[in-house]
């Protein structure tokens, strides 16, 4: 395994998107074809595109994947999906852990590591999700919750597996606010630190990636921060146009 890590650049487009909006996938392939990336481009629409987007994207440059899923592998869960079934959709990477999930579902962190085993089971590649509120920011406390949560949501399966961490201060989500560069680079350090001190040289070679109000406005400044491997985009991600613009940015 390269211990320099490839960059990723990862769209979350959350509870958005019709059969109308794999247009923009369709844009994104093409674009990514005439022009290629420095990064692999990653689109993770809501569960009922993953199939078709999946198609679409079939031989380009842009991956797939899911949202979230169960731990189990099946069962009576009635409305929740397997890791197997995002994989059988054509999927190959899974966002675990989001902190939409974390504070609206209460994902532990054990819950949150339960998932990661079942994406690795599943054939996916996790990007797992960390990142501290406002009140632990003010209270002094964004590295040492965003390494708790590093440290308890990644299995010790993942150490010759390929995954991302993505580091998304919970206050910076949709709220148009971002961290300073000095913030960003600060916990993306510790995150840093923990993997290679939990993985060894392997640690190295994990993108991790920054989330939190990433648009083309900002992405060039965030992208070039020390130990900054890539993004999880939200919004912007909707729009091949506004994604590009981010993905253009590294």
């Amino acid at each position: 395994m390269s211990h320099t890590p490839t960059p990723l650049i990862a769209g979350n487009w959350k509870m958005n998107g019709l059969g109308a909006s794999l247009a923009e996938v369709t844009t994104l392939a093409e674009s990514l074809k005439s022009e290629p990336a420095k990064a692999r481009v990653a689109i993770c629409p809501p569960a009922t595109l993953i199939e078709r987007a999946a198609r679409i994207a079939r031989g380009s440059a842009v991956e797939v994947g899911g949202q979230d899923c169960r731990a189990e592998a099946a069962g009576a869960y009635t409305g929740d999906v397997a890791a197997e079934m995002i994989a059988d959709c054509g999927a190959g990477l899974v966002i675990l852990g989001h902190s939409e999930r974390r504070s609206g579902y209460g994902e532990s962190d054990a819950l949150v590591c339960a998932k990661v085993q079942a994406a690795i089971r599943a054939g996916l590649e996790p990007i797992v999700c960390v990142g501290e509120t406002l009140e632990e920011r003010r209270a002094g406390r964004a590295v040492s919750v965003v390494q708790s949560q590093v440290t308890l949501s990644l299995p010790d399966d993942l150490h010759d597996k390929r995954f991302s961490v993505a580091y998304e201060p919970v206050w910076a989500i949709g709220s148009g606010l971002t961290p300073s560069l000095a913030e960003i680079g600060e916990v993306h350090q510790a995150i840093r630190a923990t993997l290679l001190a939990r993985f060894g040289d392997a640690g190295g070679a994990v993108p991790i990636l920054y989330g939190g109000s990433v648009k083309p406005a900002n992405a060039a400044e965030i992208l070039a921060v020390q130990d900054v491997g890539g993004a999880l985009v939200g919004g912007a991600s909707l729009k091949a146009a506004d994604f590009l613009g981010i993905i253009r940015a590294l």
